[in-house]
C-alpha cells in the first residue's frame, strides 16, 4: 500500500527571487540633422516617417553627424520614392568603395502611402521635403518627410515677426 505523506513536513520548493523588471523606456531617437530652413520656406501640411536604404559607409558618417538636408527633396519615380540632393559626406576612414555624397537614396514606405503621396503631390504647388534625419528606436536611419506648400515672401515676414515677438515675451522686455 502506498504511504500517505503530509505536505506540511515536505520541504518547500525554492522559488527564484523576482528580479526587478528592466526599464521599459525606449531610447529616444538620436537626431542627426534638422532641416530648419525647410520650416521657414514651406508650410508643412502633413508629416510622415520613412526608412532609408543606405550603404555601410553612409551609416558610419551619419553616426558622426556629417549630413546636410539643405536643397534636398523627395521624388516619386516608377512607384518608388527617392531622396534627392541630400548630402552625406564621405566616410573619413573609407576606402575606394566609399559612397557618393549626393547620390539618390531610396526611401522605404508602404505602397499605399506612396500612392497617396503621389496623388497629393500632383496637386499644384506641393512638394515632399525632408524635415529631419535621425536614428529611430532600433538604431535604424529614418527621415521625417513633410508634404509642404511654398510660403510667399509676406508669410515668411509674418513668421519672423511672430518669432521675434515670442522671443521678446520670453526675455521679458
Amino acid at each position: 500500500m502506498a504511504q500517505k505523506t503530509d505536505r506540511s513536513t515536505r520541504p518547500a520548493a525554492k522559488t527564484p527571487a523576482k528580479t526587478p523588471a528592466k526599464s521599459a523606456a525606449k531610447p529616444a531617437p538620436k537626431l542627426i540633422v534638422d532641416n530648419r530652413k525647410a520650416r521657414f520656406r514651406y508650410e508643412v501640411l502633413e508629416t510622415m516617417e520613412a526608412g532609408l536604404v543606405l550603404v555601410g559607409t553612409e551609416v558610419k558618417t551619419l553616426r558622426e553627424g556629417k549630413a546636410h538636408l539643405d536643397e534636398s527633396y523627395a521624388r516619386v519615380d516608377d512607384g518608388e520614392i527617392f531622396l534627392v540632393g541630400a548630402h552625406i559626406e564621405e566616410y573619413s576612414h573609407g576606402n575606394r568603395q566609399n559612397h557618393l555624397p549626393t547620390r539618390k537614396r531610396k526611401l522605404l514606405l508602404r505602397e499605399s502611402q506612396i500612392k497617396k503621396l503621389a496623388a497629393r503631390m500632383a496637386q499644384k504647388g506641393l512638394a515632399l521635403v525632408p524635415l529631419k534625419l535621425y536614428f529611430g528606436d532600433r538604431g535604424l536611419a529614418k527621415v521625417e518627410l513633410g508634404l509642404c506648400r511654398g510660403k510667399k515672401t509676406q508669410d515668411k515676414r509674418d513668421a519672423s515677426r511672430q518669432k521675434d515677438a515670442k522671443r521678446e515675451m520670453r526675455e521679458g522686455r
